[in-house]
């Protein structure tokens, strides 16, 4: 038999408590669903970083050296490197027209066998790296994020990127528009107008005389000094007598007492030669004379230039004696020990020597720029570079006379190289280079030529071509301006600023606005004779510096109204950060 169904029945206060119970189950049971699926999944996911966990130095960044380079300090914090986890640090940088990334680093958790830098997971841990961009112009108004890929084990996990750092100041990018100002090296000429000339004749005389002997007059030597004086007579446009010297010696072996009468006698009868030749021919000048008893000086000069065995134990002995009538004893003794001293050495001290000083004078600054400008052809090289190098009153006139004087003179390196100096300044690359290819050829050591590939190769940022063209250019006009140029392209400030000292360029402020020498900045800048664009961007930057707001504004007005494309630049320029208001007008 059956049990009939049993039959429960509540009372009202256990049935209301019953659904409250059941309620609150259908309540509960999915919490602790979720709040275990969150513990579950928590272990192995990995949270977002902030700007708190990086320091970034220095703060705008800054370009050396073509290089944006970054010290990122970062942190890990407490229990976030899972122990399975890996995580790589990539530094971007972002502008408006596209992004540069930097080399990454690598960190994992403890439980991962590789190789990378191992972050504990209950304590976290620090870490620096470096982070190195290329430099671009748009680089200027930028953001710099730290992006990461990240796994934990095998499965990619998604971690925000994070902005840890602002802006670049590339305020050594202006070397660029410096250098379209730079000197270069210029290949000197030797033209001199007044060139100091002389002409010297030797009378010989017989032993104890003072005549004047027919053969001795008609040597060459004294028919040259009178030649020379006929030329100055005749060209006096071209020839200036100065003066003629007249010295007049006896040889030492003899009493001083006689000599010293016979030396003034042979001064005496040169001088009235002289003067005869010069009455004869018409040239008027001053005659200095003077005479010399004993010629010790010539004596010794002779001994120490022969060929004698023994001319050193002579002028050793000679020397010990300072009185003249001991000297002259010795001597005659030397002369019975050896015969060359009175047969080749004596008769050479027995003289009288003629001296005509005059000058040779060239064309006048008027004369060659006349010549340059019509009949080329009469001057010389030496002439030609002058006028191109010194008497050009325009660079257009420069490169014309420069291009007159490789035509005349196709063999000479140095036109060439200073009409591609020329070139470099105005921009003309490629016919620099030609220009510089052909001084090359015809020297290939020249120095001058060094500098200005150098110039070259910095004007299109290539710093080893440029230093390697310097490596062999020392000692040229110009080595050490460009050095310095060089030194701000490496990021070398201190020692930009050094080499350029002196220079009155835009690099050498320049280089000593990078190397925060404002006082020096500001004297090279005003002393600046023809300033250009960069002068005055120059002056708005040392001024901004200052916290001299009138100037940077007048400067940059006075820069973008001589080149626009500054406008552009100025508004992403950091180092006007303090002043935008006061230049938003200019910039527009």
């Amino acid at each position: 038999m059956h049990n009939p169904p049993r039959i429960v029945t509540f009372a009202p206060k256990f049935h209301s408590l019953f659904i409250i119970r059941n309620n609150m189950r259908r309540i509960i049971l999915p919490a602790l669903v979720v709040s275990s699926a969150i513990a579950l999944t928590g272990c192995s996911k990995l949270g977002n970083l902030s700007a708190d966990n990086f320091n970034v130095t220095p703060t705008p960044l800054e370009v050396h050296g073509g290089q944006v380079v970054a010290t990122i300090n970062g942190t890990f914090p407490e229990k976030y490197m899972k122990k399975k986890a890996v995580v790589t640090v990539n530094p971007v940088l972002v502008y408006a027209n596209g992004e540069t990334a930097a080399q990454g680093a690598t960190f994992q958790g403890e439980k991962v066998m590789d190789n990378n830098t191992t972050i504990k997971y209950k304590v976290g841990g620090n870490y620096t790296m470096k982070a190195t961009f290329p430099y671009n112009e748009d680089m200027l108004n930028s953001d710099l994020y730290a992006r990461f890929d990240a796994k934990v084990g095998k499965k990619v996990k998604k971690v925000s990127p994070v902005k840890i750092g602002y802006g670049v100041i590339g305020t050594s990018e202006l070397l660029g528009g410096c250098l379209k100002s730079s000197n270069g090296s210029i290949a000197a000429d030797a033209y001199q107008r007044v060139i100091e000339q002389k002409q010297e004749a030797t009378i010989k005389f017989l032993i104890g005389q003072a005549t004047l002997r027919a053969s001795e007059l008609k040597s060459n030597d004294v028919k040259d000094m009178v030649n020379i004086l006929r030329e100055i007579n005749d060209q006096a446009e071209e020839r200036a007598l100065q003066n003629i010297e007249v010295s007049a010696y006896a040889s030492p072996d003899g009493k001083f007492s006689f000599n010293e009468k016979l030396a003034e006698k042979r001064q005496n009868v040169s001088t009235d030669y002289v003067r005869k030749q010069m009455k004869e021919i018409g040239v008027d000048g001053t005659v200095t004379t003077k005479f010399t008893a004993e010629d010790w000086d010539g004596f010794q000069q002779l001994i120490s230039q022969s060929n004698f065995q023994d001319k050193d134990l002579i002028l050793r002995v000679l020397s010990m004696y300072e009185d003249p009538e001991e000297r002259e004893a010795k001597i005659k003794e030397m002369g019975a020990i050896y015969p060359e001293i009175a047969k080749g050495i004596m008769p050479e001290l027995r003289r009288a020597r003629m001296i005509v000083n005059y000058q040779v004078i060239g064309r006048s600054d008027a004369q060659i720029t006349e010549a340059i400008k019509g009949n080329a052809k009469e001057l010389s090289v030496e002439e030609m570079l002058y006028a191109a190098n010194k008497l050009a009153q325009t660079k257009s006139e420069k490169k014309d006379w420069y291009e007159k004087t490789i035509k005349q003179y196709p063999n000479d390196y140095r036109a060439y190289n200073n009409l591609a100096q020329l070139n470099l300044v105005e921009g003309n690359l490629n016919k620099a280079e030609e220009l510089l290819a052909k001084a090359t050829k015809l020297n290939k050591g020249a120095s001058e030529v060094g500098v200005n590939k150098a110039l070259s190769a910095l004007l299109t940022r290539n710093v080893t071509a440029a230093e390697s063209a310097l490596s062999a250019s020392s000692g040229a006009n110009g080595y050490s301006e460009m050095l310095g140029n060089l030194n701000i392209a490496k990021g070398n400030y201190a020692q930009a600023a050094k080499q350029l000292a002196g220079v009155n360029t835009n690099s050498a402020a320049l280089a000593q606005i990078l190397n925060k020498d404002y006082a020096a900045a500001r004297n090279t800048l005003q002393a600046i004779k023809s300033g250009d664009a960069t002068t005055s961007y120059l002056k708005a930057v040392l001024a901004a510096r200052n916290n001299d707001a009138n100037n940077v504004v007048s400067n940059l007005r006075e820069a973008i109204k001589a080149d626009s494309s500054y406008a552009k630049r100025a508004a992403n320029d950091l180092e006007f950060s303090n002043f935008a208001s006061a230049i938003a007008n200019l910039v527009k």
